[in-house]
Formats: structure tokens, C-alpha cells, sequence
């Protein structure tokens, strides 16, 4: 996979970004401690792990950005993907432009080199969700999201994949299916333990591999 990587991230303040602002904060500690526990959660060569949550508001997509972030710093190189194509949000918290991404890729508008934005974050790369597509569980259940994922691991030593709430669209559950493992991000005083459990069961249903909890506070 060859990545020509167009435009970088702007280096505005990234007022969210713990990982990034105060590496030596204790925050950013637990987040090198989750991404060391993920490691040795999984075994064999599981590189793909799809964040998501039971619910919208949980923190799922400030935790990918922290946890690639952290990975990042950490000398690896990382690709993480807004595959929330219905409320894209990284965008926002690194400052970059998401006149084009993902959906440009998998609709076949633009080839990948073209999509990815490389940051001066470690060796973290970013694929935005790009622009509203009206048929987002067909694009991610296509042959063109599995050929970018598998395309990726020649490049990168991590993806890291935002989605989607697992119990509020199909979308998550194809992806789910698609990455080497899961992690459910639950909000502290907000995720109900009925939901946090409904959304195991679907995991357990579309046969992904929830390989832990991160409890956002």
C-alpha cells in the first residue's frame, strides 16, 4: 500500500487531546497502560480493533483519537479510520479538513493515497469519514472496505477504526465482523449495565471479539 499523504494536520491547539497536549499527564499514562493491555489481549497478529459503544456519548471517539495518538507516540505506525460515516467527528478534534475521505475511497471517487492525511503526531496517519453517503452499510460492508483494511496492514503496524453506537445502526456490526478485535468504551455514571450487556451479545452474535472495556469518565 503505497500512501502518498497530501496535507497535515493543522497544529492549532487540539484542546481534547490529552495524548497530544500533556503526554506526562496521568490520563495519558492509563492511555499508554490500555494500549500495552490491548497488545496482550490478542493473540497471533491482531493489528485491526474497532473502538465503539452501546450508546451515542460515551467517549468512544475521543478515546480512539487519544489511543492512536498514545500509540503513535510510542513509535508505531498507526492509521485510524472515522468509519462513523452518519456523525463523523475526528475531524474536529485533530483540525483537518473532511471535504474528502473514506467514502471517496470506497464509492471508487478517489484512490486511497489521495485520502489520507498524515500528522506530525509520531508516525499517525488519519482517514477522515468524508463526505454524507446516503448507503453507508452497504460502503462498509463492501469489498472495498475489507481490500482498504487489508491493503493497510502492509503499512501500518495498527488501525484503529471509530464507528458508529453498536445498538443504534447495522453498520458497527459489519465492521465488528471485519477487525481483529473490539473495545466497548462505556461512560462512567451514563452506559446502563443492560446495554453495555446487549451490545455483547451482539458482538457475540456477528462473531467479533470484544477483547475489553474502557470506562470513560
Amino acid at each position: 500500500m503505497v500512501i502518498n499523504k497530501r496535507k497535515s494536520v493543522n497544529s492549532g491547539k487540539r484542546r481534547m487531546l490529552v495524548s497530544y497536549s500533556f503526554p506526562d499527564s496521568i490520563i495519558s499514562e492509563q492511555f499508554r497502560m490500555i494500549q500495552t493491555n490491548i497488545k496482550f489481549s490478542v493473540a497471533g497478529d491482531s493489528r485491526t480493533f474497532l473502538i465503539t459503544s452501546a450508546e451515542d456519548g460515551d467517549g468512544k471517539s475521543i478515546t480512539a483519537a487519544n489511543l492512536a495518538v498514545s500509540m503513535a507516540q510510542q513509535k508505531e505506525r498507526v492509521l485510524l479510520i472515522d468509519a462513523n460515516l452518519r456523525d463523523p467527528s475526528l475531524h474536529y478534534y485533530f483540525k483537518i479538513s473532511n471535504d474528502y475521505g473514506l467514502t471517496d475511497f470506497l464509492t471508487g471517487r478517489l484512490p486511497i493515497e489521495d485520502v489520507i492525511y498524515q500528522t506530525e503526531i509520531g508516525r499517525l496517519d488519519i482517514l477522515t469519514s468524508g463526505p454524507y453517503a446516503h448507503n453507508p452499510v452497504e460502503l462498509l460492508g463492501s469489498n472495498k472496505m475489507k481490500e482498504l483494511l487489508n491493503s493497510a496492514l502492509q503499512t501500518y503496524n495498527y488501525i484503529l477504526v471509530d464507528s458508529s453506537a453498536l445498538l443504534n445502526v447495522p453498520d458497527t456490526k459489519l465492521l465488528a465482523n471485519q477487525c481483529d478485535g473490539v473495545v466497548l468504551v462505556v461512560q462512567n455514571g451514563k452506559t446502563k449495565g443492560e446495554k453495555a450487556f446487549e451490545a455483547r451479545k451482539v458482538l457475540e452474535f456477528a462473531k467479533a471479539q470484544l477483547i475489553g472495556f474502557i470506562m470513560n469518565q
